[in-house]
């Protein structure tokens, strides 16, 4: 079974998707890659999380 604080051990350990989309593609890596539709709905984006309970 998970523990209660799983989400934020895991965001936590391996950052929440911003961070990771960043560190990895973005636009500070070689390959310079704008959120575009992975932005966040409000930015323009499709991104939309609903609430884990």
């Amino acid at each position: 079974t998970l523990s209660n604080d799983w989400v934020y051990r895991m965001v936590k350990r391996v950052g929440n998707y911003g961070e990771i989309y960043e560190r990895n593609v973005g636009m500070n890596t070689p390959l310079k890659l704008q959120r575009g539709l992975n932005a966040l709905w409000n930015k323009g984006g499709i991104m939309y999380a609903p609430p884990i309970r």
